[in-house]
This record gives structure tokens, sequence and C-alpha cells, in this order.
């Protein structure tokens, strides 16, 4: 009798309504603690690799796990320009709050290794640990704002929206909530102490997220446990 592959079961996208009426798509796992949620980057969605990927491998060691849209990004409502940290970051907590119980391993890949230090900062007793892939803290600032031309700065201040070319031969659309949300959730520069272990990835030729940035978040957030 031939040896048969069994294929892992789909998991289906569910909907969360967050207390300010944001419709959040998230995939979600049961399974043993500590939990995994995996936060995206700046105008990606949850249905990128690295998400599928760390969703096999807690399908694999029966973790639970949960992948999720921020409002305005993939399957979740919302525009994307009305959006910023903050209001990101309070669909990160409402996730963490409503979606999940115990401690959970954040893991953050550009934009989210930002917000899961800040949603760290918020929640500290629901951490056990935090993986930051190619982490972009303060990056509306020091990647975006500071780099920025007179003309594109003067297009964001008077509250059209600036098209960033990027990567993928398209552009991504700034606008004033962005900048200003981010300014108001810089944390480079200031040392915080974490009792959570640390691990930073970085790509040596990441010529998107400098490398340096995730030497600055080393030296910025104190931990024992920290590689």
């Amino acid at each position: 009798m031939s040896k048969t592959t069994m294929k892992p079961p789909k998991v289906e996208t569910s909907y969360f309504v967050s207390s300010d009426g944001v419709k959040i798509a998230y995939n979600k796992l049961s399974g043993a603690e500590p939990g995994i949620i995996f936060f995206g980057g700046f105008a990606s969605d949850m249905e990128g690799t690295k998400a599928l990927a760390l969703q096999d491998y807690a399908m694999q060691k029966g973790q639970a796990f949960l992948r999720f849209d921020y409002r305005g990004h993939g399957k979740s409502s919302g525009v994307f320009t009305d959006g910023n940290i903050g209001k990101w970051l309070s669909d990160c907590l409402a996730v963490l709050d409503n979606l999940t119980q115990g401690s959970q391993i954040l893991i953050g890949s550009s934009m989210g290794g930002w917000l899961v230090l800040l949603t760290a900062k918020e929640r500290p007793k629901r951490v056990g640990g935090i993986l930051g892939i190619a982490s972009a803290p303060d990056f509306t600032k020091n990647l975006m704002w500071d780099t920025f031309s007179n003309k594109a700065k003067k297009i964001i201040k008077s509250g059209k929206i600036y098209k960033l070319k990027n990567e993928y031969d398209s552009f991504y659309p700034i606008g004033k909530s962005l900048i200003e949300g981010g300014n108001k959730h810089l944390i480079l520069h200031k040392k915080k102490n974490c009792d959570f272990p640390l691990r930073l990835f970085h790509g040596l030729k990441d010529d998107v997220v400098p490398i340096k940035y995730s030497y600055l978040l080393s030296k910025t957030l104190v931990s024992k446990d920290c590689l």
C-alpha cells in the first residue's frame, strides 16, 4: 500500500471588530503556549512568506499562532493613508488582548519590529520573548522624513500624499498622518530594560532597512538574554 502525504489543514480567515469599529482580519491556530504572533511590515499583509512559514512551523510544533492585517492593510478595513504607528499599535493591542491568552512570542518584520516593542511596552506581562527580523524602529523619521527633499516635505505638510518609490517598481503613499504619528512613538532615543529574551536577525546586504537599525536597537534595549 503506497504511503500518502497528508496536506496541512487550511486556516480560514476570521474577523474581529475593534472598539473603534475597525474590522481586523486574522488567521489563528490553537495550540500550546507560548503562542506566536506575527507582526507584518509596512504596506505588507499576513499572506507573506514569513507569516506562512511561521504558521507551518507552529502547526508542526503544536503551538498557538496568529497572523493578522493592520487596518488599511490586506483584508482588514480602513484606508492605508489614514493609518500611522499609533493606530496600528492599537490594532496590535486589540489582537493581543482579545484573540490570545497567556505568554506570547512576538515576531515582527521591518515595521513589525517597531510595533512588537511598542506592544511589549504596553503589555509587558504578556511577552514571552521578542524576535525582530530586519527591524525598522523610527523608520518614519530616520528612513523617510529626514531623507526627503524639501519638495516632498512641502507636499506632505500641505496634507497631500507624497508617492515614495519602492523596491517593487511601485510607490508607498506617504501622508501627514504617518509622519506625525510616527514622531509620537520614537524609541531609539531612550534606553529601556527588558525582562524578556530578545533576538534580532538582519541581513548584511539589506538595502531597504540598513543593519545599523538592529544594532541601534540592541543598544537601546537592555536585556540579559539578547542575541
